[in-house]
């Protein structure tokens, strides 16, 4: 193991970045699970990706406020698409959901398929890069998190109905996924909630985020202990977390 690759200078930025993601992901998690619509973070975190990809095939700047707004309105747009498809087909939602997700994904391997690193930009997109968070990537974090935290606990979210609902997702998912990719959007949103599933209230709030926290914190030691991928090891250092607790607290096993 290498020790000397405990760098509070590049572990801290992303274990910062971590906690702001789970800081939305856990309340929307719980939410998620009730309405039975697991899914929708890939497809809404793979059509924000979309907006990316198609603002770089027009050669906007890597990371520039534009290529934002497109993966924003991106993911609005497929809100906006979820909300309708709900009210039209309730009970197909779930499966609406997957073919929005493969139809995104395909829609981003051919906007990359004349591109020299279209693969290294779709491991980017599902696995983030976690480690080179910068200041301003954070600072954008941090406003969109506190953004969506004030108007779910002022119930606005609620007043704007299932519209409501898509869009906060939207704009909590695209603000996260280009910082820790696909995979740890999924994770985040799925794996604390579902190991706290039998708790309620505050109390399931606050271990769900425990979860998150423990699984970032070793999974980011770890990943530089090893020398491995760091957004591979936290999925899987939540999910250690998350069965550890749960039978801890005497809640099911996760399945």
């Amino acid at each position: 193991m290498n020790w000397q690759a405990l760098d509070w200078g590049i572990l801290g930025p992303a274990l910062i970045a971590g906690l702001l993601v789970l800081a939305t992901h856990v309340p929307l998690g719980s939410q998620v699970l009730a309405r039975g619509i697991v899914f929708i973070d890939l497809a809404i975190a793979q059509i924000a990706g979309l907006g990316v990809i198609g603002a770089d095939a027009l050669g906007l700047p890597e990371g520039g406020v534009a290529v934002q707004v497109a993966a924003v309105t991106a993911a609005l747009l497929g809100a906006w698409l979820l909300t309708w498809t709900e009210r039209r087909a309730p009970q197909q939602q779930e499966a609406l959901i997957g073919v929005m997700f493969i139809l995104a994904a395909c829609a981003g391997i051919l906007l990359l398929a004349g591109n020299p690193h279209g693969g290294e930009h779709l491991k980017e997109l599902l696995v983030g890069q976690i480690l080179w968070v910068n200041t301003t990537q954070l600072l954008w974090l941090a406003g969109v998190t506190a953004l969506l935290l004030l108007a779910l606990w002022q119930g606005w979210v609620q007043r704007l109905g299932r519209f409501g609902f898509y869009a906060a997702f939207a704009l909590a998912v695209t603000a996260s996924v280009q910082l820790v990719g696909v995979y740890l959007v999924f994770s985040s949103l799925i794996i604390p909630a579902l190991a706290t599933r039998q708790l309620e209230g505050r109390r399931r709030h606050f271990t769900a985020y425990a979860i998150g926290a423990l699984g970032y914190a070793s999974g980011l030691t770890l990943s530089a202990l090893v020398d491995l991928p760091s957004g591979a090891v936290i999925v899987w250092t939540l999910a250690a977390w998350a069965l550890a607790l749960s039978r801890f607290l005497g809640s099911p096993t996760p399945k």
